[in-house]
């Protein structure tokens, strides 16, 4: 059981939970599974019984011993406890209480993968629901009131122009942390492809943004993006706001995608159990070598550590999640 749980896999947390509480849970439901599982056969120890008195002769005063083999009640579980009390359980992108949505663990060893994952500039997709017409201290409709504004002057047109303006300044900002010489051939080429990268650490950046609903005062924006928390998400929405000469407050977070991790393959919270746990991480394990099997094949080897870097943060950035994957775990488990 313990080498099965060696692994990633994704839940779903859902809103108003701790990642802390949703980590434990895990944790927890783990330790039961393993500790439910058929114990060993018990270890056997040597014992000297005395033989009964039917079997010794009638007359005779010495003690006949015999050797017996017994169980080792010092191993038994109802004496030693539990066999497991404790298993590493490590979380990666984190989401705070207000957001939801995919959720990256990993158990065990495959701990050090998740900073693996994060250090390839993965990208994450996310929903975020708007509404217009108020401002908040902490930008999100559970922080305190400061202003109330009109919005019927927002038309979806105008909506639209302000998320491709956001967009091209962000794109913008990409071309700068990327450090590349935009008068270069390879430059210009990566710039018309949308393969440009950060070099190292970088603010927050929206490497996509698209308008999915308006019906005012609500609407539901979908963003990529690279290393960016709830409140930059959250402010988004401000900004949209203050740029429709408005306001407007973030009702809801909801991750979608986090690297090649997806939310139709995330355990949902009645999934959260040790069978269900390994049986995603197995699945992981299958993508991951029939991923390396395709890149692996004559003709297509994936190259240095540098050049597969440079493949992980190329398809971060593009999204590209399957070719991400095949070079994440290439490198993450020493394949």
């Amino acid at each position: 059981w313990a080498a099965a749980l060696e692994g990633l896999f994704s839940i779903y947390k859902p809103p108003g939970v701790h990642w802390k509480l949703v980590r434990d849970t895990i944790e927890t439901n783990l330790l039961k599974g393993i500790n439910a599982a058929p114990p060993p056969a018990p270890r056997q120890r040597v014992q000297f019984l005395a033989e009964p008195t039917s079997v010794v002769a009638e007359g005779s005063n010495e003690l006949t011993l015999s050797a017996a083999s017994v169980p080792a009640l010092a191993h038994h579980p109802l004496v030693s406890g539990p066999e497991f009390l404790h298993i590493g359980v490590g979380v990666g992108h984190r989401l705070d209480v207000f957001s939801s949505g995919v959720l990256v663990l990993g158990v065990g060893q495959s701990n050090k993968a998740l900073t693996d994952l994060y250090r390839s500039h993965v990208t994450r997709d996310y929903t975020l629901e708007g509404e217009l017409g108020m401002a908040t201290d902490n930008f999100s409709h559970t922080g305190r009131l400061i202003e109330r504004t009109t919005y019927d002057h927002i038309t979806r047109d105008k909506l639209e122009r302000v998320l491709a303006m956001m967009q091209g300044s962000n794109q913008k900002a990409l071309l700068t942390y990327s450090k590349v010489d935009m008068s270069t051939q390879g430059a210009y080429e990566l710039a018309v492809k949308g393969e440009l990268r950060p070099d190292g650490k970088s603010p927050p950046i929206m490497t996509g943004l698209r308008l999915l609903h308006f019906q005012p005062p609500h609407f539901t924006l979908e963003v990529q993006c690279l290393n960016e928390t709830q409140r930059y998400l959250c402010r988004i929405l401000h900004e949209v706001g203050l740029e429709l000469r408005s306001t407007a407050v973030c009702k809801g977070v909801r991750r979608t995608r986090d690297g090649p991790f997806t939310i139709q393959h995330a355990l949902t919270h009645q999934h959260w159990t040790s069978t269900d746990v390994i049986q995603a991480i197995r699945q992981y394990r299958s993508s991951r070598k029939a991923s390396k099997a395709k890149h692996t094949q004559p003709g297509k080897d994936t190259g240095t550590a540098s050049q597969r870097q440079e493949m992980a943060e190329e398809a971060a950035v593009t999204g590209d999640s399957h070719r991400l994957h095949s070079v994440l775990t290439s490198k993450a488990f020493g394949s």
